[in-house]
C-alpha cells in the first residue's frame, strides 16, 4: 500500500510541474503573438511612409528635371 502512495503523490508532482510548464508556454505564445501583431502594425506604417517618400522623390526629380531642362 505504500508503494500506491508514494506512486500516486510523484504522479501528482509530475502533473502539477507538466501543468505549470504547459501554462508557462501558453502566457509566453500570447506574448509573442501580440508582440508579432505590433510588429505587423508597425511594418504596415513604416511601409506607407516609404510610398509615400517614393512619391515625393517622383515629384522632385520631375521638378529637377525641368528646371535643368529649362
Amino acid at each position: 500500500m505504500a508503494k500506491k502512495d508514494r506512486l500516486t503523490e510523484v504522479s501528482v508532482k509530475i502533473g502539477t510541474a507538466l501543468g505549470k510548464a504547459d501554462k508557462q508556454a501558453r502566457a509566453h505564445a500570447r506574448k509573442v503573438a501580440a508582440a508579432s501583431a505590433i510588429a505587423k502594425e508597425d511594418l504596415r506604417e513604416i511601409s506607407k511612409q516609404v510610398d509615400v517618400l517614393k512619391k515625393q522623390l517622383a515629384k522632385t526629380t520631375e521638378r529637377l528635371k525641368k528646371a535643368l531642362s529649362s
